[in-house]
């Protein structure tokens, strides 16, 4: 059974700091693309980041520079580091694993990232 299982959450003050992680089980990691989604109240889910197995990496623009995304292939991570936050970054945010081969894609439960004051 594969499973993504969130943590890091939390509620911070503007211009606050948050590191999200996501441990990966039942899968070949390698094989899996991994990234974060967000979705706030009211708007649909929107793609974050998200990292090949190799190291690539893709940004959402409005968290460039801001928002840094990092593998662990040895122990099957993931890790969103998020910095200078915003109100608007409010969200659930889910991880997300794409396994390439068989073109299945995988999500954690969630967890609730509040920005604010």
């Amino acid at each position: 059974q594969v499973q993504l299982v969130e943590s890091g959450g939390g509620l911070v003050q503007p211009g606050g700091s948050l590191r999200l992680s996501c441990a990966a089980s039942g899968i070949i990691f390698s094989n899996v693309v991994m990234g974060w989604y967000r979705q706030a109240p009211g708007k649909q889910r929107e793609l974050v980041a998200r990292i090949g197995s190799r190291g690539s990496a893709y940004y959402l623009e409005s968290v460039k520079g801001r928002f840094t995304l990092s593998r662990e292939n040895a122990q099957n991570t993931v890790a969103l580091q998020m910095d200078s936050l915003k109100p608007e970054d409010t969200a659930v945010y889910y991880c997300n694993g794409h396994d390439v081969y068989a073109n299945v894609d995988y999500w954690g439960q969630g967890t609730q990232v509040t920005v604010s004051s």
